[in-house]
């Protein structure tokens, strides 16, 4: 579905190559600052590759530039950031008002007036899907723990009906419980047909949720695994040399 070919941004992304598959959990591993987000970045419109000689993206076979975030979310590309409380929540507003702001960020007249009895009975239905627990439904996210405010902001990117899925460390500063949710979600995903890639810095949860994984070290991929050749040894090398 997606393939980045010699990809390039300044120094953080350097003639990196990679390929994302439908129904395939892609999970990709590295040391801080190895360039992995920045790579779905670039993919996602969040950040542009270099003008001249910034290779290319095609997405199911069609060559691809996106400037924005909007481009991607119209082509069905959702990221979900590592950072919910910088940049994946507003935490003073409600649950349901997240939420559908990921549906209003596909529309293609934003100027569209929505009531919020109408966010309200879109929401429920994904607070239901993904177990996310409140009090009262018109709870501020701020109120909510660390795995339902991730939730919140997974629900707001599925609203939008991606077939390409980015996760960016979906279980950081999640409750033990909540994480095993999160991937038995994710693994639903793949298996519905999506292509999903898992950024994690933590090797124990790529080892258990990818169908492949790869390694990225330098601003590039330097290492492409399948499960049944993974060994933790063998992707710290990978990453580290």
């Amino acid at each position: 579905m997606l393939a980045l070919e010699n990809v390039s941004m300044g120094k953080a992304v350097r003639s990196a190559t990679m390929s994302v598959f439908s129904g395939q959990i892609t999970g990709m591993f590295g040391l801080v600052g190895a360039g992995r987000t920045e790579m779905m970045k670039i993919a996602a419109g969040i950040l542009r590759r270099d003008f001249f000689h910034g290779g290319r993206i095609r997405l199911n076979g069609e060559a691809v530039r996106f400037n924005v975030p909007r481009s991607a979310v119209a082509r069905r590309i959702a990221y979900i950031t590592e950072d919910r409380k910088l940049d994946g929540l507003f935490d003073t507003m409600g649950i349901a008002q997240n939420i559908f702001l990921g549906k209003l960020a596909k529309r293609s007249n934003p100027a569209s007036i929505v009531t919020m009895a109408q966010a309200r009975r879109t929401a429920a239905g994904w607070i239901k899907k993904l177990g996310i627990r409140t009090i009262r439904q018109n709870a501020k996210v701020v109120d909510l723990s660390g795995g339902n405010q991730q939730k919140v902001v997974i629900a707001k990117g599925l609203i939008q009906a991606p077939e390409l899925i980015i996760f960016d460390e979906p279980t950081r500063g999640v409750d033990v419980g909540a994480i095993a949710e999160i991937h038995s979600m994710i693994q639903e995903l793949a298996d519905a047909g999506a292509a999903v890639v898992v950024i994690s810095s933590y090797l124990p949860e790529i080892l258990a949720i990818s169908d492949r994984i790869l390694v990225a070290r330098q601003g590039r991929v330097v290492e492409e695994l399948s499960i049944e050749d993974a060994m933790e040894e063998k992707i710290m090398y990978a990453a580290v040399h």
